[in-house]
């Protein structure tokens, strides 16, 4: 499954492994003990066609109200898979929709579950006009609250786009199963034969972006969303929440990181030993870890204080920034930014990826997004440099240009246009030619660029870089920083809003 320690409340694997849970249990493990408020719970259909008004049962097939988390104050809906397959119908949309303008009006996240057999047939438009009152307020909610979705079942057509406008999308191994059309409208409009679990899956969906986390069955998904909301403030007006941790003298893991970075520039290692170091008790929440694994995202605390981290991997196509990645970058950016937690950069990038199939699919246009989402953040941004920061790559992992506050180097630091090697081949062609021994030549030549043009000196002495640190004492370094930037003020500009690149 995903990285372990992803999360502090990760359930066993084999506990409960597939099992399904009711409508209001999920909302009972998800809520503290005896803190979830019921509402509209005698609200029924209004339908007479096809002998509806022949079954008309209270609640209409969701369960909505108000708790806590934590002691902290949420709205939540839950679909009943046990009333008519918890299709959405009129009054079943209504409900969700009221429950939705109460946490606008309160302040606080909305958390849906899902699981649900799609709209209502019966019910004609009155069903099918619920689907865009809720993708109404979802959009009105987006970056005021938080907004989770848990996929607990099946989520089809116009009901999976709701999940897909909010900020968090949960789903299960096995059990989950998000699409827009089913496998048997596809086989008879396109001919294609693919299977439930091969088009909308819980693996597939975690594999291609669709969801955030896979969970290994409810109770993880539900631990997942409470330790993720313990790094989120109720709305953008509020602080993130903070914990009474304060980090000790340096360790045997910060020491480690002396020797993190191969001599060899052309060695990988994991990134993964860097964020957990920096991080109080090595936890990191990661995000989308199955979706474009050469660039992390996730939530980590640093002082006790929730901190946003992205981190090329260099395990995983040297770090390169791809289309996928861009995307889940960019959206992160913009996620952490929306809710004021500070971001931590560590960039370890060769650049933008190359490729005819890359530029086919946009990687300008899509690229684009991490440009924008960091050129756009107003939160406190410290950007560590720990190898390579070559080309657009650099401009774009969070440099000083695009407004970082922060900006530190390791002295393995490589800044540069491209390559020492690639930069060699293309500047000393004509000597390399001439040359009786031109491998001799080309060794010291890419010596002399590397001391010349990339090292993290040339880019401090411009104030590109701020502080050029031993890899040891990054975690210290990093906690002042971000605690020299809590009272960080800026004022975006007056507009109606930014045109980012879609």
């Amino acid at each position: 499954m995903d990285r372990p320690g992803t999360h502090s409340r990760k359930v066993d694997a084999g506990r409960d492994s597939g099992s399904r849970l009711s409508a209001r249990e999920r909302i009972s493990l998800l809520l503290d003990d005896e803190s979830f408020i019921e509402i509209d719970a005698f609200v029924r259909h209004r339908s007479a066609a096809y002998g509806m008004d022949r079954r008309r049962p209270l609640g209409d097939g969701v369960i909505v109200g108000y708790g806590t988390v934590d002691g902290r104050q949420v709205c939540v809906f839950s679909q009943d898979a046990a009333v008519f397959g918890g299709s959405m119908g009129e009054a079943c949309g209504e409900k969700i929709a009221k429950v939705m303008d109460l946490a606008l009006r309160v302040g606080c996240p909305i958390i849906g579950i899902n699981d649900s057999a799609g709209a209502r047939i019966q019910e004609g438009v009155a069903a099918l006009a619920q689907y865009a009152e809720i993708a109404r307020r979802n959009v009105q909610a987006s970056g005021v609250l938080p907004q989770i979705s848990l996929i607990m079942g099946p989520c089809a057509g116009g009901a999976a786009y709701s999940p897909a406008l909010t900020d968090i999308t949960v789903m299960v191994d096995g059990t989950s199963h998000m699409f827009v059309t089913g496998p048997d409208v596809i086989r008879a409009v396109t001919g294609e034969q693919t299977t439930l679990e091969e088009l909308g899956g819980g693996r597939a969906s975690a594999a291609f972006g669709g969801a955030h986390y896979l969970a290994e069955n409810e109770r993880d998904a539900i631990a997942f969303v409470q330790d993720l909301l313990a790094f989120l403030p109720s709305n953008n007006c509020e602080s993130p929440p903070v914990e009474e941790i304060i980090g000790g003298p340096l360790g045997p893991a910060d020491r480690a990181l002396d020797a993190l970075v191969p001599e060899d520039p052309a060695r990988g290692y994991d990134m993964y030993r860097l964020v957990e170091c920096i991080a109080d008790d090595g936890d990191l929440l990661e995000i989308h870890g199955r979706f474009a694994p050469n660039i992390i995202c996730g939530f980590i605390r640093v002082d006790g204080h929730p901190v946003g981290t992205v981190a090329n991997q260099p395990l995983h196509l040297a770090g390169a920034l791809d289309i996928d990645a861009c995307e889940k970058a960019g959206r992160f950016v913009r996620l952490c930014d929306a809710f004021g937690i500070p971001l931590l950069t560590l960039v370890d990038v060769p650049g933008y990826l190359a490729g005819v199939q890359q530029e086919r699919d946009g990687i300008l246009r899509r690229g684009a997004k991490l440009l924008y989402a960091y050129a756009e953040a107003t939160v406190p941004q410290v950007t560590l440099v720990v190898r390579k920061a070559y080309g657009g790559g650099y401009a774009a992992m969070g440099s000083k240009h695009l407004g970082a506050d922060i900006n530190l180097a390791w002295p393995s630091a490589r800044i540069a246009v491209m390559g020492a090697e690639g930069a060699v081949n293309i500047l000393h062609r004509k000597e390399l030619a001439a040359s009786t021994d031109p491998a001799s030549l080309r060794e010291g030549l890419v010596k002399a660029y590397q001391d010349t043009f990339a090292s993290p000196y040339q880019a401090a002495e411009r104030g590109y870089i701020d502080i050029v640190l031993q890899p040891s004492e990054t975690r210290p370094q990093v906690a002042r920083a971000l605690r020299a930037l809590r009272t960080k003020r800026m004022q975006p500009p007056l507009r109606r809003h930014g045109n980012i690149p879609l």
